[in-house]
Formats: C-alpha cells, structure tokens, sequence
C-alpha cells in the first residue's frame, strides 16, 4: 500500500489544527513549526484543503486557518479526496478488462490484495479528526 507524505502530512497538519483551533485561528507557520512540515508544503496542501471546502482561511494580523466543520464530521476519507490521495493496494484498474501486469487474467493474489484495500478504506471512513485528537489527549493521561 502506498500512502504519501502528502497524504501523511494533511492529517497531520487537520490534527493539530483541530486541536488548537477552539478560539483563534491557526497559522500554517505554527503548525510547520509544531509538526515538523515545511510551510511551502502545507501552503500547497491548504490550498487543496481550502478547495474542497475542509478548512477556511481568515485574513488579518490574527489570522489563518480553520476548519469549516466541526471534527468530528470530517472524516480520514475527506482528506485523502481532498488531496488526491489514493488508497490503492493492487496495480491494475479494478474497472479494467485486462487483468494484473497487463496480462488477460487476474494475478493469484489479487483478490487478497482487493479485499485488504476494502478493508483500509472502511478503516479511515470510521476515523475523524476528533477520534485522533481525542486519542492523542488520552494517551497523554
């Protein structure tokens, strides 16, 4: 399975924006300094988040980002969609006639391969930003 540090880093970065946003909102300088992402990387990655309408940005000598819904309602999935990231286990195109490596059937494993992606994406489809905050402060007891 693959999954970038765009991806990675986009969660990180809602993460920690979840968890500081309560009264002011939150410059991408202080999370690139919290979490350890290069600013120029989270402008690119807001930029996509701000598309998708996942967070909002304000203007001013206070500002900078928050999220456009609460925690709890933005889900591991939305992120990834937002930036392009894609939870792929096997090589092929599932809609494809062709079968794995281009060759006119399926490889032995595939359907494993098939049935643990199924499985990743029910997994981030459960988590939201809330459940990794919540297990953060938690696990900080």
């Amino acid at each position: 399975m693959k999954l970038t540090s765009k991806g990675r880093y986009a969660v990180m970065a809602l993460a920690d924006l979840a968890r500081f946003d309560n009264v002011n909102p939150v410059s991408l300088r202080d999370i690139s300094l919290r979490q350890g992402i290069s600013l120029d990387y989270l402008e690119q990655i807001f930029s996509k988040l701000r598309k998708k309408e996942i967070v909002q940005s304000v203007r001013g000598t206070q500002g900078g980002y928050v999220l456009n819904k609460k925690a709890k309602e933005i889900k591991l999935t939305n992120i990834f969609d937002a930036v392009d990231e894609k939870v792929k286990t096997v090589q092929c195109k599932k809609e494809s006639k062709k079968g794995c490596h281009g060759k006119s059937t399926k490889c032995l494993t595939h359907n494993l391969w098939d049935e643990l992606e199924n499985h990743i994406k029910n997994f981030f489809e459960k988590k939201n930003l809330e459940d990794l905050v919540k297990d953060n402060i938690e696990r900080r007891i």
